[in-house]
């Protein structure tokens, strides 16, 4: 296991009752106010795209569920955590989101920076809220491990929500914004176009997370 965060702090904040169920309940919030970022265009959507696109909440959602497998745990040490083949995936998917999706963000809203800076919340706002998911992540490698499977469905899943985001918007019969036929799709919603670079560098950003899955967990 390779992480940036000291084992007596993933320790201090994973192992003791009052710090975990306060995280927990950090990320339940999180979950709310992100979805409630998405609520008003999320009909225009197909139901079963709505977890591809409101994309942060899906990822604070997953990493939710990695620290709730936690609870059974408390009173011993983190890193003797129960862990099997399905927690392996579980564990595994929300590194991969939250790392994914804080990267993301941002470089999306670095692209067009005259979009988005310097408004306190539309720009710094969101940047520290996502830079919050990167240390979530961090956390899961002292409790999680994974497998060359758990790797590589992580990446097709990542892969196929980039697909999904970026190019099989009219496939879905997704239009979110009105967007006329062949221009639709159903990634978070931007003030511009994404362009090329954009879903590119998404791409790059699910394979990186991936890699980073590979490099930060114990195999199993």
């Amino acid at each position: 296991m390779r992480s940036p965060i000291p084992e007596r702090w993933a320790q201090y904040y994973l192992g003791n009752a009052p710090s975990l169920v306060w995280l927990l309940v950090a990320n339940v919030v999180a979950v709310l106010v992100g979805v409630r970022y998405y609520v008003e265009t999320m009909p225009a959507v197909a139901t079963f795209a709505w977890p591809l696109y409101a994309d942060s909440p899906a990822a604070v959602f997953l990493g939710l569920l990695s620290l709730t497998t936690l609870l059974p745990n408390l009173g011993r040490r983190v890193s003797e955590a129960p862990i099997n083949r399905p927690l392996a995936y579980l564990h595994t998917l929300a590194f991969v989101w939250l790392v994914k999706y804080a990267l993301w963000t941002v470089v999306a809203l670095n692209l067009r920076p005259g979009l988005y800076f310097p408004a306190v919340w539309a720009y710094f706002g969101i940047l520290l809220t996502h830079a919050a998911f990167l240390g979530e992540a961090c956390l899961i490698p002292h409790y999680g491990a994974t497998t060359r499977g758990a790797l590589a469905f992580a990446l097709g899943a990542a892969l196929v929500g980039d697909l999904a985001d970026y190019w099989l918007g009219p496939l879905l019969g997704v239009c979110p914004f009105g967007a006329p036929e062949g221009r639709c799709a159903i990634h978070p919603p931007l003030r511009y176009e994404p362009g090329l670079l954009l879903p590119a560098a998404t791409v790059g950003l699910s394979v990186l997370a991936v890699v980073l899955a590979a490099r930060s967990f114990d195999r199993l």
